[in-house]
Protein backbone atom coordinates (compact mmCIF):
# COMPACT_ATOMS: atom_id res chain seq x y z
CA UNK A 1 0.00 0.00 0.00
CA UNK A 2 1.55 3.32 -0.87
CA UNK A 3 1.43 5.32 2.00
CA UNK A 4 1.84 8.80 0.49
CA UNK A 5 -1.19 8.40 -2.07
CA UNK A 6 -4.93 8.49 -0.54
CA UNK A 7 -7.66 6.77 -2.84
CA UNK A 8 -10.39 9.10 -4.97
CA UNK A 9 -12.58 11.02 -3.12
CA UNK A 10 -10.53 11.86 0.19
CA UNK A 11 -11.90 15.10 1.93
CA UNK A 12 -8.98 16.08 4.18
CA UNK A 13 -5.61 17.01 3.55
CA UNK A 14 -4.11 17.63 6.51
CA UNK A 15 -3.68 15.48 9.39
CA UNK A 16 -6.41 12.62 10.52
CA UNK A 17 -5.66 12.00 14.49
CA UNK A 18 -7.74 8.92 15.39
CA UNK A 19 -8.85 8.47 19.60
CA UNK A 20 -8.97 4.77 19.83
CA UNK A 21 -8.76 1.40 21.32
CA UNK A 22 -8.81 -1.93 20.74
CA UNK A 23 -9.78 -4.42 17.54
CA UNK A 24 -12.84 -2.26 16.56
CA UNK A 25 -10.26 0.74 16.44
CA UNK A 26 -7.34 -0.75 14.67
CA UNK A 27 -10.03 -2.15 11.44
CA UNK A 28 -10.91 1.49 10.94
CA UNK A 29 -7.22 2.43 10.71
CA UNK A 30 -6.94 0.20 8.42
CA UNK A 31 -9.72 0.92 6.53
CA UNK A 32 -8.72 4.42 6.93
CA UNK A 33 -5.24 3.75 5.48
CA UNK A 34 -6.98 2.98 2.19
CA UNK A 35 -8.34 6.60 2.00
CA UNK A 36 -5.81 8.70 3.40
CA UNK A 37 -2.10 9.03 3.49
CA UNK A 38 -0.70 7.04 6.34
CA UNK A 39 2.17 9.79 7.20
CA UNK A 40 -0.39 11.79 8.01
CA UNK A 41 -2.35 9.77 10.60
CA UNK A 42 -2.23 9.84 14.08
CA UNK A 43 -3.60 7.20 16.50
CA UNK A 44 -4.31 8.47 20.07
CA UNK A 45 -4.93 5.33 21.93
CA UNK A 46 -6.29 4.38 25.06
CA UNK A 47 -3.61 3.06 27.89
CA UNK A 48 -6.19 2.34 30.36
CA UNK A 49 -6.29 -1.16 29.84
CA UNK A 50 -2.60 -1.60 29.78
CA UNK A 51 -1.18 -4.02 33.10
CA UNK A 52 2.09 -5.80 34.60
CA UNK A 53 1.82 -9.83 34.52
CA UNK A 54 5.47 -11.58 34.76
CA UNK A 55 7.02 -8.28 35.85
CA UNK A 56 6.46 -6.64 31.71
CA UNK A 57 4.72 -3.82 30.76
CA UNK A 58 1.49 -5.31 28.50
CA UNK A 59 -0.31 -2.35 26.07
CA UNK A 60 -3.11 -4.35 24.43
CA UNK A 61 -4.58 -1.44 22.69
CA UNK A 62 -1.37 -0.19 21.57
CA UNK A 63 0.00 -3.91 20.51
CA UNK A 64 -3.52 -4.67 18.26
CA UNK A 65 -3.31 -1.98 16.85
CA UNK A 66 0.50 -1.96 15.87
CA UNK A 67 -0.41 -6.18 14.75
CA UNK A 68 -2.94 -5.15 12.50
CA UNK A 69 -1.33 -2.33 11.08
CA UNK A 70 1.37 -4.56 10.21
CA UNK A 71 -0.20 -7.17 8.88
CA UNK A 72 0.75 -9.29 11.60
CA UNK A 73 -2.34 -9.73 13.54
CA UNK A 74 -4.03 -12.90 13.96
CA UNK A 75 -7.31 -13.06 11.70
CA UNK A 76 -9.37 -15.14 13.47
CA UNK A 77 -9.12 -13.87 17.45
CA UNK A 78 -8.65 -9.84 16.24
CA UNK A 79 -5.74 -10.20 18.49
CA UNK A 80 -2.04 -11.93 19.04
CA UNK A 81 -0.23 -12.52 16.17
CA UNK A 82 -0.65 -14.96 13.32
CA UNK A 83 0.84 -18.51 13.28
CA UNK A 84 1.57 -17.73 17.33
CA UNK A 85 3.25 -20.63 19.39
CA UNK A 86 2.04 -20.46 23.29
CA UNK A 87 5.20 -23.01 24.58
CA UNK A 88 5.98 -20.48 27.26
CA UNK A 89 2.97 -20.11 28.83
CA UNK A 90 2.24 -24.04 28.69
CA UNK A 91 5.49 -24.16 30.68
CA UNK A 92 4.43 -22.09 33.15
CA UNK A 93 1.47 -24.86 34.05
CA UNK A 94 4.01 -26.97 36.05
CA UNK A 95 4.50 -25.11 38.38
CA UNK A 96 0.82 -23.98 39.50
CA UNK A 97 0.76 -27.16 42.18
CA UNK A 98 4.34 -25.28 44.01
CA UNK A 99 3.01 -21.79 43.81
CA UNK A 100 2.31 -20.68 47.66
CA UNK A 101 -1.20 -19.62 48.39
CA UNK A 102 -1.75 -15.78 47.81
CA UNK A 103 1.22 -15.82 45.68
CA UNK A 104 0.53 -14.41 41.93
CA UNK A 105 3.28 -15.79 40.30
CA UNK A 106 3.15 -17.15 37.32
CA UNK A 107 -0.66 -16.38 36.28
CA UNK A 108 -2.07 -18.43 32.91
CA UNK A 109 -5.08 -16.61 32.49
CA UNK A 110 -3.63 -13.86 30.11
CA UNK A 111 -2.50 -15.70 27.27
CA UNK A 112 0.95 -14.34 25.82
CA UNK A 113 2.28 -15.82 23.17
CA UNK A 114 6.02 -16.47 22.33
CA UNK A 115 5.99 -14.38 19.57
CA UNK A 116 4.36 -11.43 21.60
CA UNK A 117 6.75 -11.90 24.60
CA UNK A 118 9.57 -10.27 22.64
CA UNK A 119 7.25 -6.98 21.81
CA UNK A 120 6.72 -7.21 26.14
CA UNK A 121 10.23 -7.79 26.85
CA UNK A 122 11.58 -4.85 24.65
CA UNK A 123 9.00 -2.36 25.73
CA UNK A 124 9.94 -3.36 29.75
CA UNK A 125 13.49 -3.01 29.27
CA UNK A 126 13.08 0.48 27.40
CA UNK A 127 10.39 1.56 30.27
CA UNK A 128 13.52 0.85 33.02
CA UNK A 129 15.90 2.16 31.45
CA UNK A 130 13.89 5.82 31.42
CA UNK A 131 11.90 6.21 28.11
CA UNK A 132 9.02 7.18 27.73
CA UNK A 133 6.16 5.28 26.21
CA UNK A 134 5.63 7.91 23.63
CA UNK A 135 8.73 6.92 22.82
CA UNK A 136 9.23 3.33 23.14
CA UNK A 137 5.30 2.40 20.94
CA UNK A 138 7.29 4.76 18.29
CA UNK A 139 10.47 2.62 18.22
CA UNK A 140 8.46 -0.74 18.31
CA UNK A 141 5.93 0.52 15.13
CA UNK A 142 8.87 1.21 13.44
CA UNK A 143 10.15 -2.15 14.09
CA UNK A 144 6.61 -3.53 12.65
CA UNK A 145 7.49 -0.61 9.79
CA UNK A 146 4.06 0.60 10.54
CA UNK A 147 4.14 4.05 8.51
CA UNK A 148 1.24 5.60 10.84
CA UNK A 149 1.91 7.43 14.04
CA UNK A 150 0.56 5.89 17.11
CA UNK A 151 0.75 7.73 20.61
CA UNK A 152 -0.52 6.59 23.60
CA UNK A 153 -3.04 8.64 25.34
CA UNK A 154 -0.47 9.83 28.16
CA UNK A 155 2.94 8.64 29.42
CA UNK A 156 1.53 8.21 32.86
CA UNK A 157 0.07 5.14 34.85
CA UNK A 158 -3.51 5.30 34.25
CA UNK A 159 -5.83 2.24 35.14
CA UNK A 160 -9.41 1.23 34.40
CA UNK A 161 -11.43 -0.37 37.15
CA UNK A 162 -13.93 -2.20 37.02
CA UNK A 163 -16.61 -2.59 40.34
CA UNK A 164 -18.28 -5.87 39.95
CA UNK A 165 -22.13 -7.18 40.64
CA UNK A 166 -21.61 -10.64 42.29
CA UNK A 167 -24.37 -13.09 40.27
CA UNK A 168 -27.51 -12.71 41.46
CA UNK A 169 -27.24 -9.66 43.29
CA UNK A 170 -29.33 -6.31 42.02
CA UNK A 171 -26.83 -4.14 43.40
CA UNK A 172 -28.36 -2.85 46.61
CA UNK A 173 -26.49 -5.37 48.63
CA UNK A 174 -29.08 -7.86 49.35
CA UNK A 175 -27.60 -10.58 47.33
CA UNK A 176 -25.90 -13.68 47.84
CA UNK A 177 -22.51 -12.52 46.67
CA UNK A 178 -19.97 -10.36 47.58
CA UNK A 179 -20.83 -7.22 45.45
CA UNK A 180 -18.13 -3.61 45.41
CA UNK A 181 -15.36 -6.00 44.27
CA UNK A 182 -13.59 -4.44 42.63
CA UNK A 183 -10.91 -5.69 39.73
CA UNK A 184 -8.31 -4.33 36.72
CA UNK A 185 -9.84 -4.40 33.19
CA UNK A 186 -8.05 -6.91 32.05
CA UNK A 187 -9.31 -9.32 34.80
CA UNK A 188 -12.77 -8.40 34.00
CA UNK A 189 -12.49 -8.52 30.36
CA UNK A 190 -9.97 -11.79 30.00
CA UNK A 191 -9.83 -13.83 33.00
CA UNK A 192 -13.88 -13.29 34.45
CA UNK A 193 -14.38 -13.53 30.16
CA UNK A 194 -16.85 -10.14 30.87
CA UNK A 195 -19.43 -12.14 31.91
CA UNK A 196 -19.73 -10.79 35.42
CA UNK A 197 -22.13 -7.83 35.84
CA UNK A 198 -20.63 -4.32 36.45
CA UNK A 199 -21.86 -1.39 38.56
CA UNK A 200 -19.12 1.55 38.50
CA UNK A 201 -15.90 2.18 35.85
CA UNK A 202 -12.99 4.15 37.55
CA UNK A 203 -10.35 5.43 35.91
CA UNK A 204 -7.23 5.55 38.49
CA UNK A 205 -4.59 8.19 38.09
CA UNK A 206 -6.48 10.01 35.41
CA UNK A 207 -6.99 12.86 37.04
CA UNK A 208 -3.28 13.17 38.45
CA UNK A 209 -1.85 11.98 34.95
CA UNK A 210 -2.05 14.50 31.61
CA UNK A 211 -2.02 13.35 28.00
CA UNK A 212 1.18 13.33 26.47
CA UNK A 213 2.37 16.48 24.71
CA UNK A 214 2.38 14.52 21.47
CA UNK A 215 -0.94 13.19 21.88
CA UNK A 216 -2.55 16.55 22.83
CA UNK A 217 -0.96 18.41 20.02
CA UNK A 218 -2.58 15.81 17.64
CA UNK A 219 -6.06 16.46 19.28
CA UNK A 220 -5.58 20.08 18.52
CA UNK A 221 -3.76 20.37 15.52
CA UNK A 222 -5.14 17.65 13.23
CA UNK A 223 -7.71 18.37 10.55
CA UNK A 224 -10.21 16.26 11.74
CA UNK A 225 -10.62 14.15 14.71
CA UNK A 226 -12.46 10.93 14.67
CA UNK A 227 -13.58 8.67 17.66
CA UNK A 228 -13.34 5.36 15.94
CA UNK A 229 -15.99 2.64 16.77
CA UNK A 230 -14.31 1.58 20.03
CA UNK A 231 -15.99 0.91 23.45
CA UNK A 232 -17.12 4.40 24.52
CA UNK A 233 -16.82 3.64 27.73
CA UNK A 234 -13.73 1.64 28.20
CA UNK A 235 -11.44 2.29 25.12
CA UNK A 236 -12.40 5.66 24.69
CA UNK A 237 -13.45 6.73 28.16
CA UNK A 238 -10.21 6.50 29.32
CA UNK A 239 -8.76 9.26 27.20
CA UNK A 240 -11.09 11.81 27.62
CA UNK A 241 -10.64 11.08 31.68
CA UNK A 242 -7.54 12.80 31.14
CA UNK A 243 -7.84 16.78 32.39
CA UNK A 244 -8.37 19.23 29.20
CA UNK A 245 -9.19 16.77 26.69
CA UNK A 246 -12.98 17.22 26.86
CA UNK A 247 -12.47 20.60 26.59
CA UNK A 248 -10.08 20.48 23.92
CA UNK A 249 -12.54 18.59 21.94
CA UNK A 250 -15.45 20.47 22.88
CA UNK A 251 -13.79 23.44 21.36
CA UNK A 252 -12.96 21.87 18.07
CA UNK A 253 -16.10 20.41 17.89
CA UNK A 254 -17.20 20.77 14.20
CA UNK A 255 -14.73 18.66 13.02
CA UNK A 256 -14.79 15.98 15.69
CA UNK A 257 -16.94 12.76 14.11
CA UNK A 258 -17.81 9.78 15.93
CA UNK A 259 -18.29 6.11 14.54
CA UNK A 260 -20.78 4.45 16.69
CA UNK A 261 -19.74 0.88 17.76
CA UNK A 262 -23.62 -0.22 18.69
CA UNK A 263 -25.47 -1.41 15.73
CA UNK A 264 -28.80 -2.81 15.56
CA UNK A 265 -28.48 -2.65 19.87
CA UNK A 266 -25.25 -4.48 20.05
CA UNK A 267 -21.66 -4.59 20.46
CA UNK A 268 -19.77 -6.08 17.14
CA UNK A 269 -17.06 -7.33 19.76
CA UNK A 270 -17.08 -7.28 23.05
CA UNK A 271 -19.05 -5.91 26.31
CA UNK A 272 -20.31 -2.60 25.03
CA UNK A 273 -23.60 -2.80 24.86
CA UNK A 274 -23.96 -4.72 28.40
CA UNK A 275 -21.56 -2.11 30.19
CA UNK A 276 -23.67 0.73 28.65
CA UNK A 277 -26.98 -0.32 29.92
CA UNK A 278 -25.55 -2.15 33.18
CA UNK A 279 -24.10 1.43 33.95
CA UNK A 280 -27.10 3.37 33.24
CA UNK A 281 -26.78 4.14 29.00
CA UNK A 282 -29.05 3.27 26.89
CA UNK A 283 -27.29 0.39 24.58
CA UNK A 284 -27.94 1.95 21.54
CA UNK A 285 -26.75 4.62 18.67
CA UNK A 286 -29.46 7.20 20.86
CA UNK A 287 -26.88 6.11 23.93
CA UNK A 288 -23.70 6.26 22.28
CA UNK A 289 -24.90 9.80 20.68
CA UNK A 290 -25.85 10.92 24.38
CA UNK A 291 -21.99 10.23 25.13
CA UNK A 292 -20.44 11.91 22.36
CA UNK A 293 -22.51 14.87 21.60
CA UNK A 294 -20.82 17.43 23.93
CA UNK A 295 -17.29 16.71 21.79
CA UNK A 296 -18.35 15.55 18.55
CA UNK A 297 -20.93 17.28 15.81
CA UNK A 298 -21.95 14.03 13.89
CA UNK A 299 -22.12 10.62 14.42
CA UNK A 300 -21.68 7.77 12.16
CA UNK A 301 -24.79 5.16 12.39
CA UNK A 302 -25.44 1.44 10.57
CA UNK A 303 -27.97 1.26 8.01
CA UNK A 304 -29.74 -0.53 10.41
CA UNK A 305 -30.26 1.90 13.13
CA UNK A 306 -31.70 4.61 9.87
CA UNK A 307 -35.02 4.34 11.79
CA UNK A 308 -33.02 6.29 14.86
CA UNK A 309 -31.49 8.35 12.92
CA UNK A 310 -33.93 11.14 14.39
CA UNK A 311 -33.60 10.29 17.97
CA UNK A 312 -29.63 10.75 17.05
CA UNK A 313 -30.11 14.35 16.14
CA UNK A 314 -32.48 15.31 18.91
CA UNK A 315 -29.27 14.75 21.23
CA UNK A 316 -27.82 17.15 19.41
CA UNK A 317 -25.27 15.38 17.06
CA UNK A 318 -25.92 14.50 13.16
CA UNK A 319 -26.66 11.09 11.79
CA UNK A 320 -24.18 10.00 8.80
CA UNK A 321 -25.72 6.77 7.88
CA UNK A 322 -23.25 4.55 6.46
CA UNK A 323 -22.46 0.55 6.48
CA UNK A 324 -20.24 0.56 9.50
CA UNK A 325 -19.91 -2.60 9.83
CA UNK A 326 -16.31 -3.66 8.21
CA UNK A 327 -16.79 -6.88 6.91
CA UNK A 328 -14.80 -6.43 3.38
CA UNK A 329 -12.42 -4.01 2.42
CA UNK A 330 -14.62 -1.97 0.30
CA UNK A 331 -17.14 -1.60 2.90
CA UNK A 332 -14.22 -0.37 5.13
CA UNK A 333 -12.96 1.83 2.64
CA UNK A 334 -16.15 3.60 2.56
CA UNK A 335 -16.70 3.85 6.10
CA UNK A 336 -13.42 5.56 5.94
CA UNK A 337 -14.11 7.97 3.29
CA UNK A 338 -17.55 9.16 4.71
CA UNK A 339 -16.57 9.32 7.99
CA UNK A 340 -13.81 11.85 7.03
CA UNK A 341 -16.32 13.53 4.69
CA UNK A 342 -18.69 14.04 7.74
CA UNK A 343 -16.28 16.24 9.34
CA UNK A 344 -15.44 18.39 6.44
Amino acid sequence: MDGGTAAPGTTVDGMVAVVCGGVGAARFLRALATVHPMERTVGVVNTGDDTVLHGLAISPDLDTITYTLAGAIDPERGWGLTDETWRAMGALARYAAVRPLGSTAAPTWFNLGDQDLATHFYRTARLTEGATLTDVTAEIAAAWHVPQRLLPMTDHRVATMVTLIAEGDDGSGGGTGVTGREVTFQEYFVQLRHSVPVSALRFDGATEATASPAARAALADAAVVVIAPSNPLVSIGPVRALPGVDDLLAARRASVVAVSPIVGGAALKGPADRMMAELGHEPSVVGVARLYAPIASALVIDPVDAHLADAVAAEGIRPVVQPSVMADPVVAADLARATLAAAT
